[in-house]
């Protein structure tokens, strides 16, 4: 860590868990400022998640929309789903991609890592490209409602242009895609 960041490291002191459930936990984190005083932060520890960018021909993409409980409302998403323990965020990447769209990728490579919301959550989501795809049968979990829709550009600009694309994840991918992709492989800059 460069000395310019590390004026701004708070210092975790301690915790006391809040909650406990089957994807997060809540801690409140007694923390040091860089400037010395005490402050407390609300944390959301999460295990992390892939997100897949699933492309059945250059032109097309996989989208999925399912009932979202928390904004109450049915949403546009590129396929994802959550690591479980152990799991490499590749292997994840191909699970999740297989379970909600039946498609299997000879290619899948990664393009970005980002935080959903540090503000609060160390959630952090891995997102995958995925090409040269293979039609399959779909697994869903038992708790998982989803509809494939193949979508070809013109279709997701103007999904996006009329403000259907509401998932951060999803706005993320589909601005790499649209915009035809950096020049790079993969998206990691460290400051």
């Amino acid at each position: 860590m460069t000395e310019a960041n590390q004026k701004l490291v708070e210092t975790k002191q301690g915790a006391r868990r809040v909650y406990d459930g089957g994807i997060i936990r809540v801690e409140q984190w007694q923390v040091i400022l860089p400037n010395g005083r005490p402050a407390s932060r609300d944390v959301v520890l999460h295990p992390g998640a892939v997100a897949v960018l699933a492309e059945p021909t250059p032109d097309e993409l996989l989208l999925v929309r399912q009932y979202r409980t928390a904004p109450g409302t049915v949403l546009y998403e590129i396929p994802a789903g959550k690591l479980d323990a152990g799991e490499s965020p590749e292997a994840c990447a191909a699970r999740e991609l297989a379970e909600e769209t039946g498609y299997q990728a000879a290619r899948l490579r990664r393009l970005y890592e980002f935080y959903t919301s540090p503000g609060f959550s160390d959630e952090k989501i891995f997102l995958f490209h995925a090409t040269q795809l293979q039609p399959g049968r779909v697994h869903l979990d038992e708790d998982e409602f989803v509809t494939v829709e193949v979508c070809r550009k013109a279709h997701v600009r103007r999904l996006m242009e009329a403000g259907c694309i509401q998932d951060a994840k999803t706005l993320v991918a589909l601005l790499w895609w649209l915009g035809g992709g950096p020049a790079s492989e993969g998206g990691r800059l460290h400051v």
